[in-house]
């Protein structure tokens, strides 16, 4: 597979089977992924990988902490935070598509929390990892963490396997800390829930546009 086959072909994949990637596969993504660039080779990012048990046992951790009611704590300023103009246009177009795709109106508001409560089921993925830096770390380096990502998705692709990175998990880092064992001084930036697509489940018809070349595109001759 080429990278332009793997750029097309990689999704946001929000319904998977519960079968684990063989650790041995498991282990030759991640070492291949270590190798995505960064500035000056510093390689801020750490990634923490959650199956089996305690994967079941983080899932309800974080979802008892939603239920309850706790307000988030992210280590990170929220990427959907301040947003104006066309990219709040573009994240409510989002959530327009996905909650049409699942049957859900405007109006069904337990409907759409029980959907958003997914998150932090990692969308039954039977893998969730936590992607992290030093705390005192800013965007810069944030940029390096995002081509560590984006490397790492397009190699689940390669290799038959599919993801979904979300920002929520972010939110609530004090059960992830004691159950992940985050490195001391860590704050997370984003999830990873991955696996096998479920082909056959509805969440997965949502599709998402791209908006045109020339509305991000300066070309100066």
């Amino acid at each position: 597979m080429n990278v332009v086959d793997a750029l097309k072909a990689r999704r946001t994949i929000r319904g998977y089977k519960p079968d684990p990637i063989p650790d041995d596969i498991l282990l030759e993504i991640l070492d291949h992924a270590r190798l995505a660039p960064s500035n000056c080779n510093t390689q801020p990012w750490h990634l923490t990988v959650v199956s089996g048990e305690a994967r079941d046992k983080l899932e309800k951790a974080l979802v008892e902490e939603i239920v309850s009611g706790k307000a988030p704590s992210p280590g990170f300023k929220p990427g959907d935070a301040d947003l104006g103009g066309v990219y709040k246009e573009r994240q409510y177009d989002c959530a327009m598509r996905y909650y049409s795709t699942m049957d859900i109106e405007r109006h069904e508001r337990d409907k759409r929390q029980a959907l958003m409560l997914k998150n932090w089921e990692f969308f039954g993925a039977p893998h969730v990892g936590f992607i992290s830096m030093p705390g005192g770390m800013g965007p810069v380096n944030a940029l390096d963490v995002g081509i560590y990502l984006q490397t790492l998705m397009l190699l689940l692709v390669e290799y038959g396997a599919a993801s979904c990175p979300q920002g929520a998990l972010a939110f609530y880092p004090d059960p992830i800390k004691e159950i992940a064992s985050l490195p001391e001084g860590h704050e997370i930036i984003c999830g990873l829930s991955f696996g096998y697509e479920d082909k056959g489940a509805k969440i997965n018809e949502v599709t998402m546009d791209r908006a045109p070349l020339d509305s991000m595109l300066t070309l100066i001759k």
